[in-house]
C-alpha cells in the first residue's frame, strides 16, 4: 500500500513537472523574441477596408449592455463596410435597456441590429451561429459583454488578414477595467496576463497552436465555415473552433501589443462559476479534439507536444489536488520507513517545477514598473488561490472527461472599473452556499494539519507547500461564505 501510494503521488509529481517545463520553454521563447518589432502593415484607404461583422453575444447583462454598445459604436472603421449584431438572449429588463438603445442608435444611422433567437438553444455557441448564418461580413469581430475594445480595434487587427489568405483568426490580449479592485481581481489579472503574454507570444512564436480566446478577437467567415463552425457540444466552444481550425490548416496570430479591456468577476463565486466553465471545457476539448491531434499526420512533434499540455492543461488542478492529498501520508510514510529514502530523494527533483513556474510568471511582469515588488507580493498568494481553487476545479474536470453535460452558467458582471462601483446590492449574484465550500473548510484544517505534523515528526521539507495550501483553501472558503451573505 505504501508503495502504491508513492508511485500514484510520484505520477502526478511527474506531469507537474513536465508541464512546467513546457511554461519553460514558452517563458524562454517569449523572452528571445518579444521586443522583435512587428512586420509593416499595409495602409488601407476607407474604400479599401473589407466588410466587417462585430457580434456581440448577451444574456441579461443589465449593468453592462448600454456600455458595451458604446464602445462599439464608437469604432473607428468606415460604417458603410460594417455591421454589428447585438446577439440578445437575455430575458429580463436588459432586452428592453438594449433595444432602446439600439433603436436610437438606429436612428443616428448607425448599422447595429437587436437579434433575438426563438430560444437559447446551444448557448453562446448557438448565439454566435445563429448570428453569423444572417452576417455579411468577411470577416467577424467579437466581443463579451464585459468588454470596452478601444476605438482603433478593427483598424489595428484587420490589416493582418491582409498579408496572408491562410491567417483564420486575429485575436488580441485581454487588459483589465478592474484590477486594483480588490486581491481578488489583482490575483485573476496575475494569472491572466501570463497566458496573454508569455503563453500565447510563445506558442504562436514557436508555430503551434493557440486558441482564440472568446473574445477580443477577429475571425475570417470562410474560417469558421471551413472549420465546422460553432458548436456546442463543449463549453469552451472559443477552444474547440480553434483546434478544429487549426487542424484545417489555419493560421492564428496573436498581438500583444493590442489590447482590449474588460471586466474581472470581483465575487469569489462568480469566479468559481467562470474558473468551472474554463476548466471543465477545456476537458470536453481535450477529450474530443486531442485524438485528432496524435493522429494528424503532418503535424510536428513539438506541435503536438504542446498541444497535448494545452489541452490537458485543467488536468494540473487534478495534478494538484492529488499530491496535496497525499502530502500528509508521505510524511507519516518517509518518517515511519526509510525503505523508500532514494525513492523521496529523487522526488525531490520535482521541486524545480515551483522555480520553473516562477520563471514563467515572472517573464509576465518584464514591462511593468516596480515587477520585483508586485511580483513578490502577488507570485506566493496567486499559487496559494490556484491550490485552493484546486478542489472545485478538478470536479469540473473530471465531469468534463467523464462526458457530463452542465448549462453555460454566465459569469455576471456589475460595471466595476478600478476601486469604483459594487456588487453587493447588484441582480445576478451567487447568493447560495455551495456544500463544496464545507468541503474547502475541511481541507484548511487538513492542510492546517500537515503544519502541526512536521513539527511532530521533525520533517519541515514540506511547510512552505503546506502553508501556501492552508491559505489557499482558507482564503477560497472565507470568501466563498463572505461574498454569499454580504450585503449592501
Amino acid at each position: 500500500m505504501e508503495l502504491a501510494l508513492i508511485i500514484v503521488y510520484g505520477v502526478f509529481l511527474t506531469f507537474i513537472f513536465f508541464y512546467s517545463l513546457i511554461q519553460l520553454s514558452l517563458a524562454v521563447r517569449y523572452n528571445k523574441n518579444k521586443n522583435q518589432d512587428d512586420a509593416a502593415l499595409p495602409k488601407l484607404s476607407d474604400e479599401a477596408w473589407p466588410f466587417v461583422t462585430i457580434q456581440l453575444p448577451v444574456f441579461n447583462e443589465l449593468y453592462v449592455v448600454e456600455r458595451l454598445i458604446d464602445a462599439i459604436v464608437a469604432m473607428d472603421y468606415p460604417k458603410d463596410r460594417l455591421e454589428i449584431q447585438l446577439l440578445d438572449d437575455g430575458n429580463d429588463e436588459s432586452v428592453q435597456l438594449a433595444a432602446a438603445k439600439i433603436a436610437l442608435l438606429r436612428e443616428q444611422g448607425f448599422p447595429i441590429e437587436h437579434i433575438r433567437r426563438p430560444d437559447r438553444v446551444g448557448y453562446k455557441a448557438g448565439a454566435l451561429a445563429y448570428g453569423l448564418s444572417a452576417s455579411k461580413g468577411e470577416f467577424t469581430a467579437i466581443f463579451d459583454a464585459d468588454f470596452i475594445p478601444n476605438p482603433d480595434f478593427l483598424r489595428k487587427t484587420i490589416p493582418h488578414f491582409l498579408q496572408d489568405a491562410n491567417i483564420g483568426v486575429v485575436q488580441a490580449k485581454w487588459e483589465h477595467l478592474n484590477q486594483d479592485f480588490s486581491s481578488l481581481t489583482r490575483l485573476q489579472a496575475f494569472g491572466l496576463d501570463a497566458h496573454f503574454t508569455v503563453e500565447q507570444v510563445g506558442r504562436n512564436l514557436g508555430g503551434h497552436f493557440i486558441n482564440f480566446n472568446g473574445t477580443a478577437g477577429v475571425w475570417r467567415k470562410s474560417c469558421i465555415i471551413d472549420a465546422g463552425g460553432w458548436q456546442s457540444d463543449t463549453i469552451t466552444e472559443d477552444l474547440d473552433l480553434s483546434y478544429r481550425a487549426q487542424l484545417k490548416g489555419w493560421r492564428f496570430v496573436y498581438l500583444e501589443n493590442v489590447g482590449a479591456p474588460a471586466e474581472l468577476p470581483a465575487e469569489m463565486n462568480a469566479l468559481k462559476s467562470q474558473q468551472f466553465r474554463w476548466t471543465k471545457g477545456a476537458a470536453e476539448c481535450a477529450v474530443k479534439n486531442l485524438p485528432k491531434v496524435l493522429k494528424k499526420r503532418g503535424l510536428g512533434l513539438g506541435t503536438k507536444v504542446h498541444a497535448v499540455f494545452h489541452l490537458l492543461n485543467s488536468f494540473i488542478f487534478i495534478c494538484v489536488l492529488s499530491t496535496a492529498l497525499l502530502s500528509l501520508p508521505m510524511l507519516v510514510i518517509k518518517a515511519n520507513s526509510d525503505r523508500f529514502d532514494q525513492l523521496f530523494n529523487i522526488a525531490s527533483v520535482f521541486l524545480l517545477s515551483f522555480l520553473i513556474l516562477g520563471y514563467f510568471y515572472w517573464s509576465a511582469q518584464s514591462n511593468r514598473k516596480g515587477k520585483l515588488k508586485y511580483f513578490l507580493r502577488d507570485f506566493p498568494m496567486f499559487l496559494s488561490v490556484s491550490m485552493g481553487l484546486s478542489l472545485h476545479n478538478s470536479i469540473a474536470v473530471l465531469e468534463g472527461y467523464m462526458g457530463k453535460k452542465t448549462p453555460f452558467v454566465r459569469t455576471p458582471k456589475f460595471a466595476l472599473n478600478k476601486k469604483k462601483g459594487t456588487w453587493l446590492d447588484k441582480k445576478y449574484r451567487a447568493v447560495k452556499i455551495s456544500p463544496l465550500t464545507a468541503v474547502e473548510a475541511l481541507l484548511t484544517l487538513y492542510f492546517a494539519s500537515g503544519l502541526v505534523l512536521a513539527f511532530v515528526l521533525n520533517d519541515f521539507g514540506m511547510i512552505p507547500f503546506h502553508l501556501m495550501l492552508t491559505l489557499g483553501f482558507g482564503f477560497v472558503f472565507f470568501y466563498s461564505v463572505k461574498h454569499a451573505i454580504s450585503h449592501s
